[in-house]
């Protein structure tokens, strides 16, 4: 068990502003934190998708697809000269961690762009969730789901302290390019995509026969899936809970009326068309597997939970 309930802000670096770079396998993000008062407060967030997934044959990220991380990192490291950072932090996740030619690419975009980037690991991504959302939510019990472009992590969590947490090896994109041959995944399509997710979820053995009244839900595809729950059942749009029996209905929406359907997610989560259904059906199947009621959507994620990390603590114990 380990507790990052509370980070040792004792060792915190100077005030100002710092930069964040996550290369994930959907989407490269570039986000500015002013940090003052030992807390850090969001002032820019700015995303391209730039489908890297979709660059990788055989396990391998193509030459095309290297070269489009270094398109986007040099974009944004020209951006960031126009902010006073303090430091700028580059880390990829699934993006640059399941492909068998990392090291290859690494070099290639240090050359490129000057930058140097950190490949975290599954139980990095996982835990630097969990430190990110605990700033945000009261975490008390619970599942903590992040659905990635190319990777899912889940953590069970308790009165602050990681229990467990597995990160594994499919996302909202790769489901996407793995399974669906149209925009959206048909019946048997959306049939596949349950069952590799339930082999893989009867593999994580600290799940067995466990329930969640509560899931904690983190990243791009899950905020997607809070849009299109708001926009469907005419919620405010700060709700950031979806009733886990709802999203069944969402899914049923998708069943021959794809047109009005596409208008609606054009219009909530236009650069998620092709992955916000993918992304669904793994968060359906999660939450169906483990009984959950409420998908709660927590605003710090990742990226946040790598800058606490970074700033208030040398490491984690």
């Amino acid at each position: 068990m380990e507790d990052f309930s509370i980070l040792d802000k004792s060792q915190q670096k100077d005030s100002g502003m710092y930069g964040v770079i996550d290369v994930g396998s959907n989407t490269i993000r570039l986000c500015i934190y002013d940090v003052s008062e030992n807390d850090i407060y969001p002032m820019l967030n700015n995303k391209t998708t730039a489908g890297l997934a979709g660059y990788v044959k055989k396990g391998k990220m193509t030459k095309k697809g290297i070269q489009k991380a270094c398109d986007v990192l040099n974009k944004y490291r020209e951006m960031t000269e126009h902010f006073p950072l303090k430091q700028l932090f580059v880390f990829a996740t699934a993006s640059l961690r399941n492909i068998s030619n990392t090291d290859e690419a690494l070099q290639t975009i240090t050359a490129e762009t000057g930058l140097s980037i950190d490949v975290l690991t599954g139980y990095q991504e996982a835990t630097f969730d969990f430190i990110g959302a605990a700033h945000s939510i009261n975490l008390d019990r619970g599942l903590l789901l992040d659905i990635g472009g190319g990777s899912t992590e889940l953590l069970v969590y308790e009165r602050g302290e990681i229990q467990n947490a597995v990160s594994l090896t499919f996302g909202s994109l790769s489901m996407f390019s793995n399974y669906v041959s149209g925009l959206f995944p048909n019946k048997k399509e959306k049939k596949e995509i349950e069952e590799v997710v339930k082999k893989e979820l009867k593999k994580v053995k600290f799940l067995n026969n466990k329930t969640f009244d509560n899931v904690i839900g983190i990243g791009g595809s899950i905020r997607a899936a809070k849009n299109m729950n708001n926009d469907m059942f005419g919620k405010l749009k700060d709700n950031s809970v979806i009733i886990a029996e709802d999203v069944p209905k969402l899914l049923k929406q998708f069943k021959g009326n794809e047109n009005e359907v596409l208008k609606t997610v054009l219009k909530v989560s236009p650069d998620r068309v092709h992955t916000l259904i993918p992304g669904m059906i793994v968060m359906n199947t999660v939450c169906e597997y483990v009984d959950c009621k409420d998908i709660i959507m927590s605003p710090y994620g990742v990226r946040e939970g790598y800058l606490y990390q970074k700033l208030f603590s040398e490491q984690l114990k």
